[in-house]
């Protein structure tokens, strides 16, 4: 007599572009997905030549290559969420858009990278424009930090400035996103305070210890759990929840293995269950 087969666990698919350092992108995104119960499907958009330091250069595929992995692995498998990060090139965003429109009802989580911890700028202008323009009225949820939501949401440089991050919100969510969820790491004050915004304003706010230190890796990590917590069938209330709780958890536990940032430990579950044996 056969066995079983097991379930499979929820398949989340994320485009990004690779890390060697495996702090941040694509290698970031497969840890966390897979450290909170799901199978880590991948798209890779750019290959990148950083460290824990920083980015020192990207090189965007060809965007007809990002279309055909995902293409070859959509019509396999079943995917519960989408999770999309760094993308390097307009035309990548425009194939991407194309082939998201044919998932409507499959949660797009948007993670808007911009630069990279040490200020590495890692989108033009014209790629900005065209997240908010063929992206964003896709998005279940954009997750920015302060910086990228201000920027995101201001209509010219000189605007960057000058809307509140309620309002920077109200301007995303006008602009297509149905959530958003804008973290305040960025922001002076002694708790990081991040807050979800939906159609009626802000939902809830979450109020975190500040911890000591730089991360590398700290949205991917947050927007990758947002997606698996959705691919669970959690409602977006409860997925922002949890997504916090185990990317806070993972920064208290990050470790510094190069001359840079700290890496969160997506694994601190398993090291401390080890410990506790």
């Amino acid at each position: 007599m056969k066995s079983p087969i097991p379930p499979t666990p929820p398949l989340v698919l994320s485009f990004s572009a690779t890390d060697p350092s495996a702090g941040a992108g694509l290698q970031a995104d497969v840890l966390t997905l897979a450290a909170m119960g799901c199978h880590p499907l991948s798209v890779v958009t750019a290959v990148t030549i950083q460290d824990t330091l920083g980015v020192d250069d990207v090189l965007a595929l060809d965007a007809d290559w990002v279309a055909d992995q995902a293409r070859q692995i959509l019509e396999d498998m079943p995917v519960a969420a989408f999770k999309v990060g760094l993308l390097g090139s307009v035309e990548t965003i425009s194939v991407l858009a194309g082939i998201l429109a044919d998932y409507p009802d499959i949660p797009l989580v948007l993670d808007p990278v911009l630069a990279s911890g040490r200020g590495d700028e890692l989108a033009t202008e014209d790629m900005i424009d065209a997240l908010r323009e063929l992206l964003l009225p896709q998005t279940y949820i954009l997750t920015p930090n302060s910086l990228e939501a201000r920027r995101l949401a201001a209509d010219d440089a000189e605007d960057t400035e000058e809307r509140s991050l309620d309002q920077c919100a109200a301007r995303l969510i006008e602009l297509g996103a149905q959530y958003v969820l804008i973290t305040g790491t960025h922001e002076n004050a002694p708790e990081v305070v991040n807050t979800l915004y939906g159609p009626d304003g802000a939902e809830r706010r979450d109020h975190w210890a500040r911890l000591e230190g730089s991360y590398h890796g700290s949205g991917c990590t947050l927007a990758s759990a947002v997606s698996a917590g959705l691919a669970h069938g959690l409602d977006i209330a409860q997925a922002v929840r949890e997504a916090q709780e185990f990317t806070w958890a993972a920064l208290k536990a990050a470790y510094r293995p190069g001359m840079g940032q700290f890496i969160p430990d997506r694994l601190f579950w398993a090291r401390r269950d080890a410990a506790a044996d």
